[in-house]
Parts: C-alpha cells; sequence; structure tokens
C-alpha cells in the first residue's frame, strides 16, 4: 500500500517557513521572559554613581526578587545600600505604578538610603537617617563606602530634612557634590517600590571591571 506524502514532504517550502516563524516566536518569548521576570540589562550614562559606576557600564539588574514578590501580591523592597534601577515615569509595562502624565519613561540607577517612616537629614556634608533602631541618627554610607575611590564619594551638596512617606524610598547618587546626581536629595524625591525595576547585581562591561554587588 502506498503512504502518502506527509504536510512537509507535500510543501517543504511552506514547512520551512513556518518552522523559521515558530523559532523566532519562541526567541520572542524566551526574551520577554527573561526581561519580564528574571534579568534586564541597562547601560550607565552619565557620573552620578561614581566612583562605584562610571558612565559607559553596563549592568545586569536581577527582576527574580522583584517578580517572586509580586507573584505573592507585595511590593519588592530593597534593602538598604544596594544600588537599583527605576521607572522614573512610571509608563513602564514591567511596573504597576499609576503612570505620570507627559512623563517619558527614564531608567534611572541609584543607591537606596531610607525606608518609609524614617527621617534623613543632610547638614554640612554629612547624611544622617533616624528610625527606631538607631534615634541617635547613622550614616548610611559607612557600610556602602569601601574606599575613596568605591562607593559613595565624601562631599555631599544640599540641605534635606525629610520623612519618607509611606510605599517609597530616599535614594541618591554616589556622585553627591553639586547637580551631579538629580536625586531624593534635589528634585527628583522619592520613589515609589512600584517604580523599581531590581538591584543591580553585576557589572558586565568593561570586561576588566567585573564585578557582582
Amino acid at each position: 500500500m502506498e503512504q502518502k506524502p506527509t504536510f512537509g514532504q507535500k510543501y517543504p517550502a511552506l514547512k520551512d517557513i513556518l518552522s523559521f516563524l515558530l523559532f523566532v516566536g519562541a526567541v520572542a518569548l524566551g526574551t520577554f521572559i527573561l526581561n519580564s521576570f528574571i534579568f534586564r540589562s541597562y547601560n550607565v550614562i552619565g557620573g552620578s554613581m561614581e566612583n562605584t559606576l562610571q558612565s559607559g557600564d553596563r549592568v545586569i539588574v536581577n527582576r527574580i526578587p522583584v517578580s517572586l514578590a509580586h507573584l505573592n501580591e507585595q511590593e519588592y523592597i530593597p534593602e538598604r545600600g544596594q544600588i537599583i534601577v527605576f521607572a522614573n515615569g512610571g509608563n513602564s509595562s514591567i511596573t504597576n505604578c499609576e503612570p505620570l502624565d507627559g512623563v517619558v519613561d527614564q531608567y534611572i540607577i541609584k543607591r537606596v538610603i531610607a525606608f518609609p517612616g524614617e527621617r534623613v537629614t543632610l547638614q554640612n556634608s554629612v547624611l544622617t537617617v533616624y528610625n527606631d533602631e538607631h534615634p541617635e541618627g547613622f550614616n548610611p554610607d559607612e557600610d556602602t563606602r569601601k574606599s575613596d575611590t568605591d562607593g559613595p564619594k565624601k562631599i555631599i551638596s544640599g540641605s534635606v530634612n525629610i520623612i519618607v512617606p509611606e510605599g517609597e524610598l530616599f535614594v541618591s547618587g554616589d556622585n553627591r557634590e553639586g547637580s551631579n546626581s538629580y536625586d531624593s536629595r534635589n528634585g527628583l524625591g522619592t520613589i515609589p517600590f512600584c517604580r523599581v525595576i531590581g538591584p543591580v547585581s553585576t557589572r558586565i562591561f568593561p570586561f576588566t571591571g567585573v564585578r557582582f554587588f
């Protein structure tokens, strides 16, 4: 009995096209899943995070803890001192913030300084955080400044006296002299948890400066 040819045998060109479209779809789906739930990469632009990060560095943001928190219907809360990336406009498809009218999404990288209910002061170039555990205040840079060439710089401009609102973070760049860093000290304001894309886990470029955070 003669066996009928399969679809692929009858239409080899169409089979190749369908196989290619399936491959492209699988790649697109995989990329979406990776970017949305596992990791994203960003280029550092500008010198606001010097000396820790330089303009042109490329970093990997870990999306896994954020995704797990959202799966549990909770907000992701980073750790103090972590470097995070957040969406300034709140219009990103991977945040659940209310969008800001007329504000185009801008991804910003800063360091976490303080949490809701904490008081932050900046006087005479000294940054201090007050909370129930430290009623006398403490310097949040003590654990994150590795040396004079790694971590937040010692010179800090501006004057601040603020209590961080509920559900928000006080963030700052590491290069705080003058207007080098647009952050919670000087116009950016505090950042809602829902805008956080995730913590920076790795610098992957330049290759001579690969490091984990």
